[in-house]
């Protein structure tokens, strides 16, 4: 009835669980679903939501006018401000103001100036205390010279601290802040550069 073995291997699919095999003309198909009222699986339809369905559970609070008015002048003075900062501004307005060093470019013709804070000995030998010597960094000079300029006695203290930590070396008899101006052409160094006296304090006349 149903034939020999071997036609049933190569028979109807679905009853040994292999394909009939396709003859020399036929034409590959894409795999799909037959439901039993004959629709393929991409002829279903996809279901929309409508965006008035979507909403309708969510209740949307508006902002009253004087809200508006509000955020509009916090808004407007903020950015007033950044850009009052931006334009004039420099490091001590930061955040309003942006970081000189990143936000502009140096003239690489332009001398370069390094602060220096040195102390010099009976015999006139220079000795460096802005090397961390007195346990204060560069940086931390150039923050503090405006007070320096108006209290030069306070090199006394990093002479006192200096004679602390070297006991063995040569008193100091003057401490001096120095500004070193280095040449540079096309932003190299030309090996040229100046010194000026910024801050100069005799400790041989402090009491």
């Amino acid at each position: 009835m149903w034939g020999s073995p071997a036609s049933l291997l190569v028979g109807a699919p679905g009853r040994a669980g292999r394909p009939p095999r396709a003859g020399p003309g036929a034409v590959p198909t894409h795999a799909s679903v037959t439901r039993l009222d004959g629709r393929r699986s991409y002829d279903a339809r996809v279901s929309e939501l409508s965006t008035a369905e979507g909403t309708a559970g969510t209740d949307v609070v508006g902002l009253s006018r004087a809200s508006r008015w509000v955020r509009l002048a916090v808004t407007a003075v903020v950015l007033a401000v950044v850009l009052a900062g931006t334009v004039w501004g420099d490091d001590s307005d930061f955040p309003f103001g942006p970081f000189r060093m990143y936000s502009t470019r140096a003239d690489p013709n332009a001398p370069v100036v390094s602060t220096r804070v040195v102390g010099l000995t009976e015999a006139g030998q220079e000795v460096r205390l802005s090397g961390g010597e007195v346990g204060l960094r560069r940086a931390e000079f150039e923050g503090q010279l405006p007070r320096m300029r108006e209290h030069p006695e306070l090199l006394g203290l990093l002479a006192e601290t200096y004679a602390e930590r070297h006991p063995d070396a040569d008193p100091l008899v003057e401490v001096q802040v120095i500004h070193r101006r280095f040449e540079l052409v096309d932003g190299q160094r030309t090996g040229e550069y100046t010194d000026t006296v910024v801050v100069d304090q005799d400790l041989e006349d402090t009491p």
